[in-house]
């Protein structure tokens, strides 16, 4: 995913504190703490860098899912995005995966960017046809319009989510910067999203903290989360949307959507395996994190000593100048070596 990406040498410089809830996701909330389900996972099953990591030497492609399913119980599915697939395809796909896992396809790239939600009944129809080859398994479907996709095309989208089928629950992601400067016509759209009972995707990436707007539109947190190949930031990051979901729960959240990017897919399953352990760990969850295999960790035992002592100094770095912060009348000089 190149959404977001910023050079490597300028990620320690970024403010990636989560903004405060927009007041929206407390009306949305309904402020009493309920269950919560929480679903993890990445974008892709087909990664052959990942045989020897979760997936067993030896595994044939074929098998990709079914050993993907064995560690998370979800993923952000790219590939109804890039083709249309039959619904014969999908509901094998749908066998090859366990109890309650779910998939969250993304529309169609004929739908939301060639014909950009225009006109687009039939071929929306059409995937949906094949979509609810899931059946149960079948999670939110993610519409992620254009880049370009701007504020002249506010009434093409609005139009285009009222002829949404309310039974299929929706998570729209707006990336053009414009939505995001313009409170009046945000607003509108963001009300009928809850009337709809549409949500609004969180994406967290590093060169776009615009788009991280903690504004919920239903009780359904679908989030995006794009790391930075184990850099030591990524585990601040995933401590504070541990302490965010925390919250979320504690006010009565029903689903919380954790989905994982990287720049470098190869390190996701690292990164999973760390988030999924501190939301345990913090939200008093009992997921199961991923299963690195033993000879994956032997390889890079050393990288990942030397990455969690990096995290250590940047995590002591980040709560002092925070706890600075707050004494404006002492000054505070220290030396990084």
């Amino acid at each position: 995913m190149e959404f977001g990406r910023v050079n490597p040498d300028d990620l320690s410089g970024i403010d990636f504190t989560l903004p405060p809830d927009h007041p929206q996701t407390g009306k949305v909330l309904s402020g009493k703490k309920a269950k919560t389900k929480v679903y993890e996972g990445c974008v892709k099953w087909g990664r052959p860098e990942w045989v020897g990591l979760i997936y067993p030497k030896g595994t044939k492609a074929a098998d990709f899912l079914s050993h993907y399913a064995k560690h998370f119980n979800s993923i952000e599915l790219n590939a109804t995005f890039h083709q249309p697939h039959t619904r014969e395809t999908i509901e094998k796909w749908a066998a090859m995966t366990g109890e309650g896992f779910k998939f969250c396809p993304k529309v169609y790239q004929g739908v939301s960017h060639w014909k950009r939600l225009k006109e687009a009944q039939a071929e929306t129809d059409k995937y949906i046809e094949s979509i609810l080859g899931f059946g149960d398994k079948l999670g939110p479907v993610l519409l992620q319009v254009h880049d370009n996709f701007g504020l002249k095309s506010v009434e093409v989208l609005q139009n285009y989510l009222r002829d949404w089928p309310k039974e299929i629950a929706l998570q729209l992601e707006l990336r053009n910067t414009n939505w995001h400067t313009d409170s009046i016509i945000l607003d509108e759209t963001m009300s009928l999203m809850q009337e709809l009972g549409i949500g609004f995707v969180l994406t967290d990436a590093a060169g776009r903290r615009d788009v991280v707007h903690m504004r919920l539109t239903n009780q359904t947190a679908f989030i995006r989360w794009v790391g930075n190949s184990l850099h030591p930031t990524d585990y601040i990051r995933i401590d504070e949307w541990a302490l965010r979901i925390k919250e979320w729960i504690g006010k009565g959240i029903k689903e919380v959507y954790f989905l994982v990017h990287n720049h470098d897919e190869i390190n996701t399953p690292v990164i999973c395996d760390y988030a999924v352990k501190k939301f345990n760990e913090i939200c008093g969850l009992k997921l199961d994190p991923p299963n690195l295999l033993t000879c994956y960790n032997k390889k890079t035992a050393f990288l990942m000593r030397k990455r969690c002592f990096l995290y250590a100094v940047l995590s002591f770095s980040f709560y002092y100048n925070t706890f600075s912060s707050l004494l404006p009348s002492i000054s505070i000089i220290y030396i990084l070596d």
